[in-house]
């Protein structure tokens, strides 16, 4: 069994996103329930969340997009730059700490405190832009945490999986020059953001080092893995990553209420299986998951415990 870490914590409930938005705190009521009642959550290794300093989050968005995020919220804005994307004046600490929890587990992984470890945090972010928050994502925890594990930790070579219904279009923007951080995406298309598109492979040195794999509404396990074992896998042993990251979203489900796909817990479970394995073959088993959407509660908690438990029987 591998020791895995769990980053949660009760301040993420403090972001509050308006009556009536999916993006709300009950997500986290609902993985926390099913976490306590299965039994789970005892079985795994607590990582406590910091915020992360300003200049973690410099490395991807720019320096007046965080000072414009900070006084939105203390002014008390309800939303910023989309009306997707609400606010309230907790919530740029907790972006912060959002961030930070991301990072507190690539330290826990990368000092082999843990073998893997997913991160409950909120708000989500692989949509955030370097100067422009979207999608109900304020700040790019996943790109945050990638540029992170290579600084702090030496590890060249990052592997970003995003298997979100959407694309996550603020982390393909955020590297698709840069040949270090490999990002693959299995997302609906099309489908917001817009962006996903199988000739979007990068740019400049990065070229060739975005993959995505658009899938149709209707689509379900069977595609979704077989996506994975036919391109993403084959792609990521030719990049030869030391640290994998997943944006792990699991609004793919098939009840989620803002998709058009057919996934399953079993499918998830399918998923984190073949990234163990790859994070086995290529980097010592060096794996960090953080969560990213999921809106129908019964099926994100569901989802989000089969994703823990394959986790564990690595």
């Amino acid at each position: 069994m591998a020791r895995t870490g769990l980053v949660r914590s009760a301040a993420y409930r403090n972001h509050l996103t308006g009556p009536g938005h999916p993006e709300r705190p009950a997500r986290l009521e609902a993985i926390d329930r099913r976490l306590e009642e299965s039994g789970l959550a005892a079985r795994l290794v607590p990582i406590e969340a910091r915020p992360a300093e300003p200049r973690r989050i410099e490395t991807i968005h720019t320096a007046a997009y965080i000072r414009r995020v900070e006084a939105a919220c203390a002014g008390g804005a309800e939303h910023l730059d989309s009306s997707d994307t609400g606010v309230c004046p907790a919530s740029f600490e907790v972006a912060l700490l959002a961030a930070g929890g991301a990072l507190a587990l690539v330290d826990a992984v990368a000092q082999e405190r843990v073998d893997n470890g997913f991160a409950a945090v909120r708000p989500p972010g692989h949509h955030a832009e370097r100067d422009r928050a979207m999608g109900f994502c304020l700040f790019n925890n996943v790109a945050a945490a990638a540029r992170y594990a290579q600084q702090e930790h030496g590890l060249g070579r990052v592997l970003i999986i995003d298997w979100d219904v959407h694309h996550g279009n603020g982390t393909q923007h955020a590297f698709e020059e840069d040949p270090d951080v490999f990002y693959a995406s299995l997302h609906q298309f099309p489908h917001y953001p817009g962006t996903g598109a199988t000739g979007e492979r990068g740019r400049g040195r990065g070229l060739g080092a975005t993959l995505n794999l658009p899938m149709r509404a209707g689509t379900g396990d069977r595609e979704w893995l077989e996506a994975f074992d036919l391109h993403l896998a084959p792609a990521a042993a030719a990049f030869r990553p030391e640290l994998i990251l997943v944006s792990a979203g699991f609004d793919a489900h098939r009840d989620d209420p803002l998709s058009g796909t057919l996934l399953s817990e079993a499918g998830y479970a399918g998923l984190t299986e073949r990234v163990i394995a790859l994070a086995r073959a290529h980097c010592d088993g060096r794996l960090v998951c953080l969560l990213e959407g999921g809106y129908d509660l019964r099926a994100l908690a569901a989802s989000a415990a089969a994703h823990l438990e394959t986790l564990l029987s690595a």
